[in-house]
């Protein structure tokens, strides 16, 4: 009957089994699916590391540099300077050294970090000042430019109202339907403008034999304003400019509003990479991360070395002689005089200071019992008080003297003296067995 019943279940199982694998079959079909773990941890610690790779890739020699220091070393043609670090710390020193360095034919690019003050006739950045580049809010020339044509329509307007006073009402209502003119005349320009200009927010770059710009996504909230006129390049967006290139000497300086769109997430954006390669090509690149001003181990380096190396002098001579030993060296013992005594006396220094006292009194007090054991046969089996009893019989002293020799102790450290007093209890108790 079982081997009936088995029989019938093996092929009804093998049927189950092969009809959930045909339905599996026409049902599931494979997919692939792509797992983002985010940017690599040399992507997070550099913003910049995209720009490095994308140039290197374009075949030019891509440099990095922490500070301002890679100036003093840095030849000026056939090179470009892209300072990315903040300016804000920058001492006028460096900033004539880096104006010199495009005098002789280098490119530096920087960003504009600071807002023109015209209150105080500066912005607080020593580079651009003396450029004459000013940065300013896109907001700001917005209302300016409205108080401005606000204006003008009030001059103009009063000389017609008093003219139409003396005319009669016919006159009156064609001038009023004159005025309007200007305003539909504005509508239709917005409109023309809207039209010629799809991408009011986006900066655009014209070049020569190029029928459509390239385009950048720079930050419209700035705007660059050359008041000395000697830029002859620049780039602009619908209501404000955003990049500028000046001739320095033999060299050149290009500012730009910000330069974010050359970070890792914003350098595939629109034609921002290709920018950075535009600027830097026929040239080798130099990336400075840090220019906040010299640090104060390199000026030290720089201008006092001699002061260095006397203090490291000082300090050697220092720790050398707090690193003497306090008094003179004792001579080697003679092999010849060793004795037992002092074999046995280096072997209990040596477990002191490895085990501890507990385990030289424990292993007294294993001796003690185990001569106790050999004169009395039986003697561990006894309680306590009695085992107490017994060894004070065996050695004629106080049961007192022996709790307390015998007694189990403390973990922690004793006295000098307390432990050299239940040695010798200890020692006096084994040796009168």
């Amino acid at each position: 009957m079982k081997r009936r019943n088995l029989a019938l279940l093996v092929p009804l199982v093998l049927l189950v089994l092969g009809g959930i694998g045909y339905y599996l079959y026409r049902h599931l079909e494979p997919y692939t699916e792509t797992i983002e773990h985010g940017p690599s941890p040399e992507a997070r610690a550099n913003p910049y590391l995209a720009a490095e790779m994308y140039l290197r890739g374009r075949g030019i020699r891509v440099a990095t540099a922490r500070g301002m220091e890679v100036l003093d070393k840095l030849p000026s043609k056939g090179q470009t300077l892209i300072l990315l670090g903040t300016r804000e710390n920058i001492t006028p020193a460096q900033t004539a050294h880096l104006l010199d360095w495009a005098n002789r034919g280098g490119h530096l690019i920087v960003t504009a970090e600071s807002l023109w003050d015209e209150e105080e006739g500066k912005s607080g950045d020593l580079l651009l000042d003396q450029l004459g580049v000013q940065q300013f809010l896109t907001s700001d020339l917005k209302e300016k430019e409205e108080k401005k044509s606000a204006a003008l329509d009030g001059q103009s307007s009063a000389p017609s109202q008093d003219h139409s006073e003396g005319q009669p009402e016919d006159n009156a209502g064609k001038a009023e339907v004159e005025d309007q003119h200007p305003d539909q005349a504005s509508s239709a320009d917005d409109n023309a403008a809207v039209e010629a200009d799809p991408y009011p927010n986006l900066t655009k770059l014209y070049l020569e034999n190029e029928k459509a710009p390239a385009y950048f996504d720079f930050d419209t909230d700035y705007h660059l304003l050359d008041s000395k006129n000697l830029a002859y390049a620049w780039a602009n967006s619908s209501d404000s400019t955003h990049l500028l290139q000046l001739q320095q000497g033999q060299g050149l300086i290009t500012v730009l509003t910000d330069n974010w769109i050359w970070q890792n997430g914003q350098l595939d954006a629109y034609d921002n990479a290709w920018l950075l390669w535009y600027l830097a090509q026929d040239s080798a690149v130099t990336l400075v991360y840090r220019a906040d001003g010299t640090s104060l181990m390199t000026l030290l380096m720089r201008y006092f070395p001699q002061a260095l190396l006397a203090a490291a002098l000082l300090l050697v001579l220092v720790l050398w002689r707090n690193g003497l030993r306090q008094g003179p060296l004792q001579p080697n013992p003679d092999r010849s005089r060793r004795q037992l005594e002092e074999h046995l006396r280096a072997g209990a220094d040596f477990i002191l200071r490895q085990r501890g006292q507990l385990a030289l009194l424990q292993g007294l007090q294993r001796d003690v019992m185990r001569r106790a054991r050999q004169r009395q046969p039986g003697f561990d089996r006894l309680p306590v008080a009695e085992q107490w009893q017994a060894l004070g019989r065996m050695t004629r002293m106080s049961v007192s003297a022996i709790s307390q020799a015998m007694r189990p102790y403390p973990q922690q450290r004793m006295a000098v003296a307390e432990f050299t007093r239940q040695v010798a209890h200890l020692q006096s108790l084994r040796n009168a067995l």
